[in-house]
């Protein structure tokens, strides 16, 4: 049986959740070509619903902000009407739903996107990463930097995306400030070697995050406006250089983000645990923590530290539609089959079974 302090009830802005469980958000590549979720998209995430708040795949909030095959998007009206049955199933099934809003920046390649035009970043530094494209995998490309008026422009997509979002029925949005992607692009001097307002100082490096998040605040509400962080993390990649480089600027980030009042503050965490208390000590609302590695006996470790409110599931919740009441119940897991993370189809997506028919 897992810790009491998971089942207590929580106020998340305008929500009210019935316990401290979530689910991450974790890219599944099963939109149709053009961006749109389909029904299969729907019926995954309703599956999921008892998880209370369920936090979408990334997408993009744009043409440039796309780096996968089949990843959803939310900028045009047909991706507006396929997150309207995804927020419908989920709604149906008593859960809320955030759709997590991630522009991958250099982590991209012309053939995965829909005008093949070269990826955009903070500076024209390439990833040097393999990504699968439709003829097999290839390197990132080095990208093009953005010009002072094109980041003002990318500012006005996030914020179109997340009045899409709302428009759509979603409660609310992340905006994805982690994992290599380009938000997280700009705060990294491995990536970010600007000289103008957005680079060179902690300052500058976190200005454009915050300009996103405040935008996307505005427009939809701070009581509807997640983030997600993940200091230090080296994917796509990125250096943020020592402990005490990545300590400055994420102080600094997360103490102007605080400012906003934004809905909760995500963590995608490495195990810097005096980093993460400082985060803490100042964020005005709701933290969720995520680690690589979890164990089942571990999920409410964070809780009951005092270092977050809530503990979002990625592969327990990926291969256990039902894992809340797994979890209730003492009841074993479905193994995550890793072939079929990314293959499309309902296979290893919408055929995990539950309970009642394991």
């Amino acid at each position: 049986m897992t810790s009491s302090s998971l089942w207590e009830p929580l106020t998340l802005g305008r929500l009210e959740l019935p316990h401290r469980l979530a689910l991450a958000p974790m890219t599944r590549n099963r939109a149709h070509p053009d961006g749109t979720p389909g029904e299969l998209v729907a019926e995954y995430y309703g599956q999921r619903a008892s998880l209370g708040l369920l936090i979408t795949e990334g997408t993009q909030p744009s043409e440039d902000g796309q780096g996968y095959v089949n990843t959803p998007g939310i900028y045009t009206l047909e991706h507006v009407d396929g997150w309207r049955k995804v927020a419908d199933a989920v709604h149906a099934g008593g859960g809320h739903l955030f759709v997590q809003l991630m522009h991958v920046g250099r982590i991209s390649h012309p053939d995965n996107t829909p005008h093949h035009r070269q990826p955009v970043a903070p500076s024209p530094i390439s990833a040097d990463q393999d990504i699968y494209t439709p003829t097999g995998p290839q390197k990132t490309p080095v990208p093009r930097e953005l010009g002072s008026e094109e980041i003002q422009d990318v500012i006005g997509e996030f914020r179109h995306a997340a009045a899409s979002a709302v428009a759509a029925g979603a409660d609310g949005v992340e905006i994805h400030a982690a994992n290599g992607y380009l938000l997280h692009q700009f705060l990294a001097p491995s990536a970010n070697q600007r000289t103008d307002s957005y680079g060179g100082s902690v300052e500058n490096r976190a200005r454009f995050v915050i300009e996103v998040a405040r935008a996307v605040a505005d427009e939809i509400g701070a009581d509807r406006t997640g983030i997600r962080i993940s200091p230090a993390f080296p994917l796509g990649g990125l250096d943020e250089g020592d402990t005490e480089a990545v300590r400055a600027q994420y102080r600094h980030l997360v103490g102007e983000l605080a400012k906003l009042h934004l809905v909760y503050l995500h963590v995608h965490h490495l195990g810097d645990d005096e980093l993460l208390r400082s985060f803490r000590n100042v964020w005005p609302t709701v933290v969720l923590v995520v680690r690589y590695g979890r164990e089942r006996d571990r999920i409410a470790a964070d809780i009951d530290a005092g270092l977050a409110d809530v503990e979002p599931l990625g592969r327990f919740a990926l291969a256990n539609p039902d894992v809340v009441e797994r979890l209730q119940h003492g009841a074993p897991f479905n193994e995550v089959d890793p072939a079929t993370l990314y293959t499309g189809g309902a296979t290893g997506y919408t055929d995990y079974p539950a309970l009642a028919h394991a």
